[in-house]
């Protein structure tokens, strides 16, 4: 993985699926809908609904959900490493 990567706009690929291509040309269609189903938080669970999980943008090179409600490290995203298990845990 290069030092410093960007994602660039995503497509959806289904319901909670994120198409991501990234500055440096890879791309990686990334899963959110086993973390969000995984986690207890009601913060996170929120985002279950489609249409709030649809209003996803990019902003300074990372994909976002509202305020920084919903955010994941780019370094995950670009090596497709959103693990469920951790939202369980930090729910836990």
């Amino acid at each position: 993985m290069p030092d410093l990567v960007d994602v660039v706009p995503a497509t959806p690929e289904g319901e909670y699926r994120r198409a991501l291509p990234f500055d440096d040309g890879t791309e990686q269609v990334v899963d959110f809908g086993a973390f969000l189903r995984a986690s207890r938080h009601p913060g996170i669970r929120a985002w279950l609904d489609p249409a709030r999980f649809a209003s996803c943008r990019i902003q300074d090179g990372e994909l976002v959900w509202g305020d920084h409600d919903l955010c994941f490290p780019v370094a995950d995203l670009y090596l497709n490493r959103i693990d469920h298990r951790l939202a369980a845990a930090a729910a836990g």
